[in-house]
């Protein structure tokens, strides 16, 4: 329902009236302005520091809630019980919603097919299922719970790290091969970045295998033993071995796109039965591709996808 004030005081600015009416801040008020969203008498004004002339009616029309709906996007299923669900995530699709971004995630797939539709104060928090996340530019094994008991049991496993996670990056440098335990905060300045050490930083531990070389960069194996945002690129980044594509903690690549990083191996325990299960998610064609442009083979029993 809209909101109809009526002012009686002259001279007060468009701005300082909307936001005193309806009880948000001078800045929200000023983007519902500049949005034309505001009325004076029957005329849209688009200028917060409009000054009212007395008697005027203010209509300003209900902001829309932001709704996490259902969307039909083609994520391939490695397995799939009455229990669990296994993605195999692509690059380029967020986990869940992010503040702004309420389409084109793994959430928006699940929702209506495999869940019933949900809402939340912040649809960011809309999150059924989710065990754990991807980075948007990172692909592969990605496990989902079907339902509370079976998340439960998988985010208890994920806690008790009792979840063996297998990626595959390829890096600029050679990182060294071996265990690094090197804690992980917020970055001090650029506060969407992590770093070693950084802000209230919490213990870390990732390890290494380099699988192959091709000149400076190398393909490599890496064992998060623990779950910290964005772990193995910022403890590739610290031996400086980041990884190829990565802009946040390296530069870009003409080879690929996006950070080569590949959730390819997860093992876990099954919520119901106990039992572990292990799933591998081919690498994909553009790290296949970029892989093969840098003058790397792959080693046998690596799956791929066709690079063509």
């Amino acid at each position: 329902m809209e909101s109809v004030v009526r002012f009686r005081m002259e001279g007060v600015r468009l701005d300082q009236a909307v936001a005193e009416a309806c009880g948000v801040s001078r800045s929200r008020a000023q983007e519902w302005i500049a949005q034309g969203r505001v009325q004076v008498g029957e005329k849209v004004v688009e200028k917060p520091s409009y000054r009212l002339k007395g008697e005027e009616v203010l209509v300003v029309p209900p902001e829309e809630k932001p709704f996490v709906a259902p969307q039909d996007l083609a994520i391939p299923v490695l397995y799939e019980d009455e229990d669990l669900l296994v993605l195999n995530k692509p690059a380029g699709l967020l986990t869940h919603p992010a503040p702004g971004v309420y389409t084109g995630t793994v959430v928006n797939a699940l929702l209506g097919r495999y869940f019933p539709l949900q809402e939340a104060e912040r649809p960011e928090e809309v999150r059924p299922g989710i065990v754990h996340r991807l980075d948007k530019d990172t692909s592969g094994v990605l496990v989902v719970a079907k339902h509370g008991g079976a998340l439960e049991a998988l985010a208890r496993a994920f806690r008790d790290r009792l979840v063996m996670k297998r990626y595959l990056a390829l890096t600029e440098g050679h990182p060294q091969e071996g265990t690094l335990i090197a804690p992980i905060g917020r970055h001090p300045v650029e506060r969407h970045k992590m770093h070693v050490g950084g802000v209230a930083p919490r213990y870390a531990e990732t390890e290494f295998q380099i699988l192959g070389r091709a000149g400076p960069y190398a393909l490599v194996e890496a064992r998060p033993h623990t779950g910290r945002t964005h772990q193995i690129r910022v403890h590739l980044k610290y031996p400086r071995a980041p990884i190829l594509g990565d802009e946040l903690y390296g530069r870009p690549s003409p080879h690929i796109p996006r950070q080569a990083l590949h959730a390819y191996e997860l093992r876990i325990p099954h919520p119901r039965t106990g039992r572990f299960l292990e799933f591998r998610a081919p690498v994909p064609r553009d790290m296949v591709k970029a892989w093969g442009a840098l003058g790397g083979e792959w080693p046998e029993g690596i799956i791929l996808e066709d690079p063509v």
